[in-house]
């Protein structure tokens, strides 16, 4: 049995470092220039696999050489890939700014991401099945059906933040948001109200929030000097559905994913940001 099974993208991230971030209309000169595995649903899993969760993805890439990096990065992660289909379009692309102070902007197309659900797949035996919006809503909502009928926990990181049917969320069991997809999805109680038992919400420097049962519960954040923000949700995402998966409560997975994320802004880059258990057992 898997403790955690990804449903989700995969794409190679293009990342520009500028001094900031530009106006519109503007043009800047990088600073810097650098290209890693990305995608959410990618760096989830590997963010799983490096706290000690038995992971598997679900997923498509191109028939190029950026797909088959891709696979290579989850193999080397000792990520379960027998489900990542190859298809017959452009491995995805994010193409990301970050300036100086650690904030970004990005811009994801979708290539090959935009098949994950036009291909039969099964969700093998597993505790949790965690999903995000970079893939079809049409996969994610087969996904969940599949989890639920297996048992399993479903998470999902609502991310691009996108109109969700009712129907939808009554199949997840939680969801995390950051500050800005909360406030698009109309805010935690309402996604409550809308049948997801717990929503936890992540806050940035601030901590995270946990929404569920009529409380409200503010959880302290592990401070750091930020670097690069990109990767920080994935890393928090990722240590919670571990620690959830291997017995933790709620409350105790996201007081370790919140040192998660914050040690993921002090290094460049997604995947290379994303800590292993042993490094956050030093420091929690």
């Amino acid at each position: 049995m898997f403790d955690v099974v990804v449903v989700g993208s995969a794409n190679v991230d293009l990342v520009a470092s500028t001094t900031r971030l530009p106006l519109t209309g503007e043009t800047l000169m990088a600073t810097a220039y650098s290209e890693h595995a990305g995608g959410k649903g990618l760096n989830q899993a590997i963010a799983c696999a490096r706290m000690g969760a038995r992971t598997a993805f679900i997923g498509c890439v191109g028939n190029d050489a950026s797909g088959e990096m891709l696979r290579e990065t989850l193999k080397q992660e000792s990520v379960d890939i027998s489900q990542l289909t190859t298809v017959d379009a452009p491995t995805g692309r994010a193409f990301i700014t970050v300036d100086d102070a650690g904030s970004n902007t990005i811009v994801v197309i979708a290539g090959a991401n935009s098949y994950v659900g036009h291909i039969g797949f099964d969700i093998p035996p597993t505790r949790i099945v965690l999903s995000q919006l970079e893939i079809p809503l049409s996969a994610v909502t087969s996904a969940f059906k599949h989890a639920r009928s297996i048992g399993a926990m479903t998470v999902l990181n609502p991310a691009p933040a996108i109109f969700l049917p009712t129907d939808f969320l009554k199949l997840c069991d939680i969801a995390i948001p950051n500050e800005t997809e909360s406030v698009a999805l109309g805010g935690a109680q309402a996604l409550r109200n809308a049948g997801i038992a717990t929503v936890i919400t992540t806050l940035g420097q601030n901590g995270a929030e946990i929404c569920n049962e009529e409380t409200v519960t503010l959880v302290a954040p592990h401070v750091v000097t930020a670097v690069d923000t990109v990767g920080a949700g994935d890393a928090f995402i990722g240590a919670f559905c571990a620690d959830l998966a291997h017995g933790s409560s709620i409350a105790q997975a996201v007081a370790l994913a919140c040192v998660a994320g914050a040690i993921a802004t002090t290094v460049h880059g997604a995947v290379p940001s994303l800590p292993t258990r042993a490094m956050l057992e030093r420091i929690y």
